[in-house]
């Protein structure tokens, strides 16, 4: 079955046009396409500043560079945008040169999601978060001209959205502690890990608090019997599940710690696309969908639908991210096991108002339609 197929076969279904709402237009367009009546695109750089730095097994960084993005349909503009830590293998160069070459005026429907996919698969592959930045755009923008919330549009309940995660980046022991200080408002922690001191650092968060916490090796143990031997260490530690424990690449190992551990595997690193979902199985108990790999919110749903058919879990994740993108994945949150929302927390310069915080669940604003993000400048 080809690409085009199998997503439709896992598709949204039809939705009925209503009447338009009026939005203004926010100044950051470096390049504008198109006339009236069809698809205007406009795009800026923009770099995400860290609150703290953001420490894992193989880097260190404290910014995230980041691409603003605007889908314009005759005065009506949803917003999108594109984050690119540095293992997506994108850059502010590659997302500006993705999105200068698309020429979305061609386009006078914004209900055409699918069909608008299709054609930026054939401009050039990869470019994940480029393509992401544009469905999430897409998203806004359609939800708004039907006037309303995409989480109501896919017929989902806020109320069951799971809580989400704060996450604790590896760092010195002063700064975890204030890091598990921060995260008071949250009822699940995770942890990054992969290194020597994983224990050490599971124990000071433990001195500060019990509430439970979920791991992230981020691919940090590289032998399939340590591997075990945390799992089961942090499973008496009211550890939930452990996220890309071993390399990517050691398929065959994964699956034989997925037999023996007493806790869930997740996937992150491993899975990209929706094809990935079907490699995943066997190996991985769930998998953590992130926009800005599955190349926004049309092939994430689908990724959700095509886990559940093969009895996995699902985690829905982020990157760092401004309230722009957090706002679009939290749509999806009350059809997930888990979620990892907190990316626009992380950073000190967001330019959105956007998801919040709501007894340790990420909630969009109920009253605003599309991604539910109003910029603040």
């Amino acid at each position: 079955m080809d690409r085009r197929k199998f997503l439709v076969s896992a598709g949204l279904g039809t939705m009925a046009l209503v009447s338009p709402i009026s939005l203004s237009a926010v100044g950051i367009a470096t390049r504008k396409t198109g006339k009236t009546g069809r698809l205007n695109l406009h795009f800026s750089p923009y770099e995400l500043q860290l609150r703290h730095a953001f420490n894992l097994a193989k880097y260190s960084r404290t910014t995230t560079p980041d691409v603003q993005v605007r889908i314009e349909l005759d005065g009506i503009v949803g917003y999108g945008e594109a984050s690119m830590p540095p293992y997506l293998g994108e850059s502010v160069e590659s997302v500006t040169k993705f999105l200068s070459s698309l020429d979305l005026s061609q386009f006078s429907d914004p209900f055409r999601i699918e069909d608008i996919h299709e054609y930026m698969e054939s401009v050039a592959p990869d470019n994940r978060a480029a393509k992401a930045s544009v469905d999430i755009a897409l998203h806004d923008l359609v939800g708004k001209i039907m006037g309303q919330p995409w989480y109501k549009i896919w017929g989902l309940n806020p109320d069951l959205a799971p809580d989400t995660s704060f996450t604790i980046g590896i760092d010195k022991a002063d700064v975890v502690r204030k890091k598990v200080d921060e995260a008071a408002p949250y009822n699940v922690l995770k942890v990054k890990m992969g290194l020597d001191n994983d224990k050490e650092l599971v124990e000071i968060i433990r001195s500060k608090t019990d509430r439970p916490i979920c791991v992230d090796a981020n691919q940090g143990w590289d032998d399939k019997e340590r591997a075990l031997e945390m799992c089961h260490w942090l499973a008496e530690r009211n550890c939930l599940f452990v996220e890309q424990p071993m390399p990517k690449e050691k398929i065959d190992e994964t699956a034989w710690l997925r037999e023996r551990s007493p806790l869930p595997i997740v996937a992150d690193e491993f899975f990209q696309r929706l094809p990935d979902v079907k490699r995943a199985h066997g190996a991985y108990d769930a998998i953590n969908i992130k926009l800005m790999k599955s190349t926004g919110m049309h092939e994430a749903y689908k990724m959700v639908a095509a886990a559940r058919a093969l009895g996995m879990k699902v985690m829905l994740g982020c990157m760092t991210e401004t309230s722009c993108g957090i706002s679009a994945a939290a749509q999806l949150a009350p059809m997930v096991d888990w979620a990892d929302l907190d990316g626009n927390l992380l950073i000190a310069n967001d330019i959105f108002d956007g998801a919040k915080i709501v007894n340790g669940k990420v909630s969009v604003p109920i009253d605003r339609p599309g991604i539910g993000a109003v910029p603040l400048v």
